[in-house]
């Protein structure tokens, strides 16, 4: 997730002026006008054991098993019955057979079907807000700012107090029904239950849900309770949340590098990042990028949730493990590049541009890694649609074919 600098959010606090967002004298109606960082509504969507779902939901005699989603060599995924005996997200398979012998494995090296349930779901939660931003195939973003204050506005002051939360409220902290910014958050709470309800009901599909308000704080809340539970950060504990992680590496928005970079200075926690000179922070990773962490470290976010939109590219790839001759590869570029064609197809538009890449392997575990492109030939264009594509124009050396832009 990259997050945007954030000039004032989320987890600042102090004394409100008269009139402010925060005092409930009488109605509800124009306290909401506001629409400045902290008053927005963010709820952070993150499907349970999505790959496993998919597969359970197609075949329904594995619900109740333990199960394993395997790519090569390693368990991708795995339902809580198999984490429950000790299977763990990318365990290699024969570990994972020694924790659990019972455990029932099925191929998810074609990601069709994943990707296919996956924009069911961003559709879904477009109907209760366009604004959705897609983060994977099992995490969205969603702001409900403008949902919830029409909500929010039909209700007069003798209905606030029917206002209530649906699921966790973070720290068990208490809700004040005279701070319009909690009403907000329990609005909002009620209407990520409905996107959850809705999701379970027409697609099978279960998943948790943070609620705060911004990017940031919605994602590391949305994880306290798991599964299929839902949890709302009040601003109050903000730093609590905060200070909850254990490693600054674990901070939404710091990468490994600059996770890397911190700890040479000394910063391992999120106190330190927060007390650290910002001049020598800035001097050491640039004036925006250290302003930027040093904000996330306050909970302070301002970056939009952006849609999505339709990909603007598509890709497909291959580890190449079981081809030991060029026919071989050859042969399996072709598959990859007849499911690439056929997912350009459905889509609609026309391709610009085919990239053909290739990461080589070295003993000492360093990646290298040269592309090539080319503009799609014409030929390809025309027949897209009309049956199985010429394949003679694919380069047999390549683990990875990206087709990138589309119109």
């Amino acid at each position: 997730m990259e997050l945007a600098d954030a000039e004032a959010a989320g987890c600042s606090q102090g004394a409100r002026a008269p009139g402010e967002p925060g005092d409930l004298p009488g109605s509800v109606h124009n306290q909401l006008v506001p629409t400045r960082s902290s008053s927005r509504v963010i709820v952070h969507v993150d499907l349970d054991c999505f790959y496993a779902q998919v597969e359970m939901i197609s075949n329904p005699e594995l619900k109740g098993k333990p199960l394993g989603v395997q790519q090569k060599n390693l368990v991708v995924t795995c339902n809580y019955e198999a984490r429950e005996l000790g299977v763990k997200k990318l365990m290699n398979i024969r570990n994972a057979k020694e924790k659990c012998p019972q455990l029932v494995l099925v191929n998810g090296e074609d990601l069709t079907r994943y990707r296919e349930m996956s924009y069911k779901v961003t559709e879904l939660l477009e109907e209760f807000s366009p604004i959705v931003e897609r983060l994977g195939f099992d995490e969205n973003f969603v702001d409900l700012t403008e949902m919830v204050e029409k909500r929010l506005q039909q209700l007069q002051s003798d209905e606030i107090s029917a206002v209530a939360v649906s699921g966790h409220v973070y720290n068990n902290q208490s809700v004040n029904l005279h701070d319009v910014m909690h009403i907000r958050l329990l609005a909002g709470s009620q209407i990520a239950a409905e996107m959850r309800e809705a999701m379970y009901n027409r697609l099978g599909l279960t998943g948790c849900a943070g609620v705060a308000s911004n990017k940031l704080l919605a994602k590391l809340v949305s994880g306290i309770f798991k599964p299929n539970q839902q949890t709302v950060l009040l601003p109050e504990s903000c730093q609590d949340l905060i200070h909850s992680l254990n490693h600054i590496k674990e901070m939404p928005g710091i990468g490994y590098k600059t996770a890397k970079r911190l700890e040479v200075l000394g910063i391992n926690s999120v106190h330190d990042l927060q007390i650290f000179s910002s001049k020598i922070l800035e001097k050491e990773l640039g004036i925006l990028v250290a302003q930027r962490i040093q904000k996330l470290s306050f909970g302070e976010d301002n970056s939009p949730v952006t849609p999505s939109g339709p990909p603007q590219s598509f890709s497909e790839e291959d580890s190449f493990k079981k081809c030991s001759s060029e026919v071989e590869a050859k042969k399996k570029i072709e598959e990859l590049l007849a499911s690439l064609l056929n997912r350009v197809c459905q889509d609609g538009r026309k391709p610009h541009t085919i990239r053909l890449a290739i990461r080589r392997y070295s003993s000492e575990k360093h990646y290298s890694r040269e592309s090539r492109q080319c503009p799609v030939p014409s030929h390809v264009i025309q027949k897209l649609g009309t049956g199985p594509q010429p394949m003679g124009w694919c380069c047999p050396h390549s683990g990875w074919v990206l087709i990138n832009p589309l119109n």
